[in-house]
C-alpha cells in the first residue's frame, strides 16, 4: 500500500470483520522523537498466541476469499525498513491492539496520505461502530468520535449528501488545523 491511511483502512476492516463494536485508531506525529505512531485497538474476536505469532506471514489469512492476506506483512515491511517496528497484541474474546512506528523522517516511509477520506470511509461505511480516532502532531490534537457525531445529527444519515458534505469538510479543516493550516 502507497499510502498508511489504506492500512488503517484495513486494519479497521480487520476489526470489524472479526467482530469489534469499537475501535480506536490513534496516530501520533511526534517530531522530537522523530517516530510515527499508529495505533489500532478493537474489541473484537482477538486471536491466539500462536496466530499473533503468525499474522504478519502472507500466507496466513482467516478470509476464505483468498489464500493471502497482505495487509499486516507489507506494514511490518515497511515499519522495519523506516527504523521502526510493528507490535500486535491480542486476546481471544477480549480484542486486539495493533502498533506501528516509523522513524518519521525516514527517506522510505510511506506517506500518511488522505486521512480525512479514510475517516470518513470508516464512519460511513460502519454506521453502528463507535469509531474514535486521535490525531496528534506535536501540540496540537484533533479527536473524533462517531457517537458525538451521530448524536448532533440526529435521525439524520451519514449518507445524506449534505451530511457527506459537512463530515467532508469537518474532517479536512480538522487535521488541517494540526498542520498549521497548511494541506495535511
Amino acid at each position: 500500500m502507497h499510502e498508511l491511511s489504506l492500512h488503517v483502512l484495513d486494519l479497521v476492516e480487520n476489526s470489524t470483520g472479526a467482530g469489534a463494536e469499537q475501535v480506536t485508531v490513534t496516530v501520533e506525529e511526534d517530531a522530537g522523537r522523530d517516530e510515527l505512531r499508529i495505533r489500532i485497538e478493537d474489541n473484537g474476536r482477538g486471536m491466539d498466541a500462536e496466530m499473533v505469532a503468525r499474522v504478519t506471514d502472507p500466507f496466513v489469512t482467516t478470509r476464505t476469499t483468498r489464500k493471502v492476506g497482505l495487509g499486516l506483512p507489507l506494514m511490518d515491511m515497511t515499519t522495519r525498513l523506516c527504523d521502526g517496528h510493528l507490535r500486535i497484541s491480542s486476546a481471544v474474546g477480549r480484542g486486539t491492539t495493533v502498533d506501528a512506528v516509523w522513524r518519521l523522517s525516514h527517506l522510505d516511509r510511506p506517506p500518511l496520505g488522505n486521512m480525512a477520506a479514510t475517516l470518513k470511509t470508516i464512519l460511513v461505511m460502519n454506521p453502528e461502530l463507535h469509531f474514535r480516532s486521535r490525531h496528534t502532531v506535536g501540540e496540537r490534537s484533533f479527536l473524533l468520535d462517531s457517537e458525538e457525531i451521530h448524536l448532533a445529527l440526529g435521525d439524520l444519515p451519514l449518507t445524506q449528501p449534505a451530511v457527506l458534505e459537512w463530515l467532508d469538510g469537518y474532517l479536512k479543516d480538522n487535521l488541517s488545523i494540526l498542520y498549521g493550516g497548511k494541506q495535511a
